[in-house]
């Protein structure tokens, strides 16, 4: 009933059910009479009711009915019990009043009970300095505390040293360097030397706090000293274990149940503190000093030491995170600079460890940690080849994006995945994840993968040329402008500054023809408020902009130059899976390889057919593109519609004649500055694609998609074969010539 009756009370007072002044008038007396219950565990219960009203009272009341009672509660003619509370009680009480009060009216108190004739007294209180004294500050715990801890740390009782100790420990910020190096230091050598001598429960203690004593001292720290305090941990790392290891079979004892507990406790605790003390040796130094440590820990033949060790790696889980680029740098190359050919070789188990990493990232609630991992994975191309990103992580990236719940963790894969694009050495394995994500992001059924494809042109603007853009994207992102939710439409009318800013005139004029077309389309027929709001503001952005020519412009001169390295780099791309070709036909013909040559062809063997075959990028300004052979040449006008590239360019001649058809009776773009965003008198403009697949998954036979997701037309393919064959020759003579 006494148990039930002082939850009851603490339930009330924290559920506010009545207020504090009936609380006090009420209640508090009821709590106060129950202290000194002969049962200590219904005086405890009393006792934590007590302490939760403190914080809810108003000081005059705690003055009044708490404070000035417990002067008389506290001497020494009391009984063992209320002296204990009383303890308990000034450590609550000295964070409720200023510092002049608790110096006037608690400390006298302190002093008192912290040299009481019974130890389980002096102990309690000690116990408490540490409220205290934050409650007192820096130097009034300079000058009245930290004596008392000195006196009670040489007390004649264990269990009064092991509180003074700990106390001093939880305190070392509060001292300055002389009071540590004075009075602290030799203080806590003693403890430790006497340790091994005294109970086993004051070497649980210790190694507990080690760590966090080590540090808080290290500024004072002799290298004698330094060199001491790191083989006292490494001693306990290991305390129980001599017997197991062969050592001291003669001397040691046979040691009972409750003492092998202790000492897994003990080791259990050294493996809570091995983060701290990697940082006490320096991470320079710790494979010279800690790593052997580290090693029986990880190998303990205790389950609780192991795990211990196993959980505190969150501790560094960060910063690893964070130094995952170089790691892996120095993991895939075994600490030289190899090459790509073999990073495998050195480190097989690489890429499924970082498999794995993700998935469990994936599988947590940290999001915030799977989020960063992505971002980190974004270095793989730097470490791995591309084939085994391509096979093991683009599409795990695109799933995420699809998938994931998290709106942070969906852009950083995102970003990932364009970066992956980005480096990707192979032509056709570009065209397959451009397909992937025009069919399942772009023209995805729900709006949510509609909204991240934007996210993701965003990423491709940022990391690609303009052409590439323009060439791939432009066309997809504008058709957004008809989508049926307001909120994607509204995204994209946010992403069209942007998506002018890839245009070049005259070069891309038809693409700017379009984009105005949309525009003026979201003027006249967009019915959400909110939505036409945007649009108007961005029209007058979209006014202010000037539009980049073909040649260099002083204005532009930076961002010219970064696209210009961006196509460059496009470009080497495309050499090197030329020259990869070549090789590879070279090596093919040839009788006699090495060992790794051979290692490296039965690798590459399963896509080599493929690259044979794939046609090049048409980049504008590419100079190797027209010194390909004639029989390739040839081949790239009669291939069947497994090649992505081709739909694609057929698709977007079909809308340039659609686009030069709806335009005779449109004024020509009157400047490539402001003021050029209306100068058309039509605006019935819409693309209408003549495909209308809508697959969600991407085979060898599959062509490009269509841009839209709203035409219910169907063709059949076999009837309308020749037509899209002869469109494909069209556009692709029409790109050569263009180049």
């Amino acid at each position: 009933m006494q148990l039930t009756a002082a939850v009851s009370l603490l339930t009330i007072l924290q559920e506010e059910s009545i207020s504090i002044h009936t609380y006090s008038h009420s209640f508090l007396p009821i709590i106060l009479q129950n202290l000194e219950h002969r049962d200590a565990g219904v005086s405890n219960a009393w006792l934590e009711t007590l302490l939760a009203a403190i914080e809810a009272l108003p000081k005059e009341t705690i003055r009044h009915e708490i404070l000035n009672p417990l002067v008389s509660k506290a001497q020494l003619s009391q009984t063992l019990q209320s002296r204990l509370v009383s303890c308990k009680i000034l450590g609550k009480l000295a964070n409720k009043f200023e510092a002049h009060i608790v110096k006037r009216e608690i400390l006298p108190l302190v002093k008192s009970l912290c040299q009481d004739v019974e130890y389980e007294v002096r102990s309690c209180m000690c116990r408490q300095l540490e409220l205290i004294s934050q409650g007192i500050g820096t130097e009034l715990t300079k000058n009245v505390v930290l004596p008392e801890l000195v006196e009670l740390a040489r007390d004649e009782s264990s269990s009064v040293r092991l509180a003074a100790f700990e106390t001093l420990v939880n305190l070392l910020e509060m001292f300055d360097a002389d009071d540590r190096s004075q009075t602290v230091l030799p203080l806590v050598k003693s403890f430790c030397e006497k340790s091994f001598k005294a109970d086993e429960s004051i070497l649980v203690s210790l190694s507990y706090h080690l760590g966090k004593l080590c540090n808080g001292l290290y500024g004072i720290f002799t290298p004698e000293q330094h060199l001491r305090f790191l083989e006292f941990y490494k001693k306990l790392c290991t305390l129980g274990l001599e017997q197991e290891n062969g050592h001291n079979d003669n001397q040691v004892q046979l040691q009972t149940l409750e003492q092998e507990k202790k000492y897994i406790s003990v080791r259990k605790n050294c493996a809570y503190n091995l983060p701290a003390m990697m940082v006490f040796v320096d991470p320079k130094n710790f494979n010279l000093e800690l790593y052997s440590t580290f090693f029986c820990l990880c190998h303990d033949p205790e389950v609780p030491v192991r795990h211990t060790v196993a959980i505190g790696f969150y501790e560094v889980l960060d910063a690893l995170i964070g130094h995952l680029p170089e790691i892996l740098e120095l993991l895939s190359t075994g600490g030289e600079g190899g090459g790509s050919d073999s990073k495998l070789l050195n480190f097989p188990e690489l890429i499924p460890a970082l498999t794995r990493a993700e998935q469990r990232a994936a599988t947590s609630l940290k999001w915030r940690t799977h989020e960063k991992l992505l971002q980190k994975y974004a270095c793989l191309p730097h470490v791995i080849s591309s084939d085994q990103i391509y096979y093991r992580f683009l599409h795990r990236m695109l799933t995420i994006i699809m998938t994931n719940n998290v709106l942070p963790v969906q852009k950083a894969a995102a970003r990932t995945l364009c970066v992956y694009l980005r480096y990707n050495r192979k032509q056709e394995q570009r065209h397959e994840v451009i397909q992937k994500l025009i069919e399942q992001l772009g023209q995805g059924k729900s709006y949510w993968n509609r909204l991240r494809f934007l996210d993701t042109c965003e990423f491709i603007i940022e990391l690609f040329s303009k052409s590439f853009f323009c060439e791939y994207f432009f066309l997809p992102v504008l058709e957004l402008t008809h989508d049926p939710v307001a909120n994607v439409r509204m995204k994209l009318c946010y992403l069209l500054p942007k998506v002018k800013s890839t245009l070049k005139v005259p070069t891309n004029k038809h693409l700017m023809q379009q984009l105005e077309m949309c525009v003026r389309k979201l003027l006249c027929e967009e019915k959400d408020k909110d939505v036409l709001s945007i649009v108007k503001k961005m029209v007058l952005e979209l006014d202010r902009m000037e539009t980049s020519l073909d040649a260099f412009q002083k204005r532009f001169y930076e961002n010219d130059l970064l696209d210009q390295q961006k196509e460059r780099e496009e470009h080497l791309l495309f050499e090197l899976e030329q020259l990869e070709k070549e090789k590879q036909q070279n090596e093919g013909r040839s009788t006699s390889m090495s060992d790794k040559m051979y290692e490296k062809k039965r690798r590459d063997s399963k896509t080599a057919a493929t690259l044979a075959k794939t046609i090049p990028m048409s980049v504008s300004g590419n100079s190797s593109a027209a010194s390909s052979s004639k029989e390739v040449k040839k081949s790239k006008l009669v291939r069947s519609q497994s090649f992505s590239s081709q739909a694609l360019h057929s698709k977007y001649s079909n809308i340039d004649k659609c686009a030069s058809k709806s335009s005779s009776g449109y004024s020509s773009v009157s400047s490539v500055g402001k003021g050029s965003m209306f100068s058309f008198t039509d605006d019935s403009f819409r693309t209408r694609p003549s495909n209308s697949s809508g697959a969600t998954t991407f085979s060898s036979t599959s062509s490009l998609p269509s841009s839209s997701r709203n035409t219910n037309n169907s063709v059949d393919h076999k009837s309308n074969g020749s037509k899209e064959s002869h469109s494909r020759k069209v556009s692709l003579k029409n790109r050569k010539s263009n180049s």
